[in-house]
């Protein structure tokens, strides 16, 4: 909701997004973004950070590239001054750190100036957290005590260099460590200026592009190569250049970052969006570059009362199936619309299909499932509640998507049970692809598209239409036996097919897929 601040009750937060990877913004930077009335953001600042702003939340895109600038900084400086006067919190969402080679100081004086509150919101550098991610400490006992930040792109408005080269040559050849941001274009005469002022050619450098993210890439060298190497190996900006000893550190460890097991895979996710965060969230821990595809949107059904009327009678049932944390969360929400809490449940049991959606129940409405099965798929559970609780007479309450298999309530009814089958939720195919995924398809830059369920595999292939054949370049990653013979069904070949049919044994297969190629 928007409304009209007075400008003393305004902030301008200028907050540190931190060096590229979403996971290393600051705990004070988060909570702010989830607060934000209005997000300023450049084109360092992971933009997976800004789904953690409210929906209604305006997002603005001031970013800077070389010789490329959305907005000039002095309309930057005048924007964040019209918007905090008309909102309550106001981030400028900086890459990095909003002080170091920033211009923070000089938003945060121009707001100042105009009587506006500013408050700044330090972030993790890449001048420390590229080169840790690439295997170079900044700093090391017996290598390097001190550490300078150096930018490699000066104001080109100076008459000459500010940069003392004789004095950071000396440094460097002492023990020390200088980090060079924003200086690939001018790599050649940093090199060359280094070594006129006494540094031999044979001193280590490193240079690493997009450090923390999974598409890093780095180039060890030294001062007298590594003009021509970075140049043969394609590395460009962002980058951070490292001169010093440091750099030519070698020690079993030190390089975590790289040896994740599923580093640099670019993995799509089709998913729905709002079921899409584990699955992701697990990628990215293991190094994946993750792209999300939602080939679905959930729904509510037409009409509540059918399901509100079942659960209101709930004690007319015997049995209670979920087969989804969609479901689960639909029974949460219903009885909480009843004015009903889990006590409602005691007189039914309850059956599921999935760890996942037993952990759901239990942690969204503290009931533990009376019955899930080892395979997570409908027959498992028909046969389970067939041969152990003889459901014959037995009156069952499934709660579930309206595209539903019939399976289970078919083999149910034929083992003569009392079948109420109702839609707690709807599926529908997304309008499109983002741009982002169908381009990165054409380009041939997607090594997996991962499928959790038959309509994602069916949508998928729908909604690209006349590019289906783009899906023949990728390797196809399947959830389990359900979705590998809709795949089929489709055309496609699975790759692989996890062993347990989940989020977590989706992610093993990955990581056993890819450690064998």
């Amino acid at each position: 909701m928007t409304f009209t601040a007075n400008q003393s009750d305004a902030v301008v937060y200028l907050v540190g997004a931190g060096p590229g990877d979403p996971g290393l913004i600051t705990a004070r930077g988060l909570s702010l973004l989830r607060r934000a009335d209005v997000v300023v953001y450049d084109a360092l600042a992971n933009p997976v950070l800004l789904d953690e702003a409210p929906p209604g939340a305006e997002r603005i895109y001031v970013g800077k590239r070389s010789q490329q600038h959305a907005l000039p900084q002095d309309q930057l400086n005048q924007l964040l001054v019209d918007k905090a006067r008309g909102h309550s919190i106001v981030v400028r969402l900086k890459g990095g750190d909003p002080y170091l080679f920033g211009r923070g100081a000089e938003e945060a004086t121009y707001l100042a100036q105009h009587g506006l509150r500013c408050e700044i919101v330090p972030g993790v550098t890449a001048g420390i957290a590229a080169p840790a991610a690439a295997g170079v400490p900044v700093t090391h006992r017996n290598h390097a005590s001190t550490v300078t930040f150096v930018t490699g792109h000066e104001d080109p408005t100076k008459g000459q260099s500010s940069i003392d080269y004789r004095a950071l040559a000396g440094l460097i050849r002492s023990g020390g460590t200088a980090c060079f941001y924003m200086g690939v274009g001018r790599l050649g005469v940093i090199a060359d200026e280094l070594e006129r002022f006494g540094l031999t050619g044979s001193t280590p450098v490193a240079v690493i592009q997009w450090g923390t993210l999974p598409k890093q890439r780095s180039v060890r060298s030294t001062l007298a190569a590594v003009s021509g190497d970075v140049t043969a190996t394609g590395l460009g900006a962002p980058a951070i250049i490292v001169v010093g000893s440091v750099a030519g550190i070698d020690e079993t460890g030190l390089d975590y970052f790289t040896r994740r097991p599923l580093f640099g895979q670019r993995v799509v996710i089709t998913r729905t969006r709002q079921q899409a965060s584990e699955l992701r969230g697990r990628l990215d821990e293991l190094g994946a570059l993750t792209l999300e595809a939602p080939t679905i949107e959930l729904v509510e059904p037409d009409d509540w009362s059918p399901v509100d009327d079942a659960i209101g009678h709930i004690d007319q049932y015997d049995w209670l199936v979920l087969t989804s944390v969609n479901g689960v969360a639909a029974l949460a929400q219903r009885l909480e619309y009843l004015r009903l809490d889990a006590r409602h449940l005691a007189t039914v049991k309850v059956a599921v299909i999935g760890d996942v959606t037993g952990t759901a129940l239990r942690t969204q409405l503290g009931v533990v499932a009376d019955l899930m099965p080892e395979r997570f798929v409908a027959e498992s559970l028909a046969q389970q509640l067939i041969d152990q609780h003889s459901v014959t007479g037995k009156r069952c309450l499934l709660l579930r998507a309206d595209i539903a298999r019939p399976a289970l309530p078919k083999l149910l009814s034929q083992a003569d049970a009392d079948v109420t089958e109702l839609t707690v939720y709807q599926t529908k195919r997304a309008n499109e692809l983002p741009d982002d995924v169908l381009d990165a398809l054409r380009k041939s830059e997607i090594d997996w598209v991962t499928f959790t369920s038959s309509s994602t595999a069916q949508n998928m292939a729908t909604m690209l239409g006349d590019e289906r054949a783009l899906l023949d370049r990728v390797k196809i990653a399947s959830i389990g036996p359900i979705t590998s013979d809709a795949l089929r069904g489709l055309g496609l070949t699975p790759t692989l097919e996890a062993a347990t049919s989940n989020i977590p044994g989706l992610v093993d297969a990955l990581v056993k897929a890819v450690a064998s190629q």
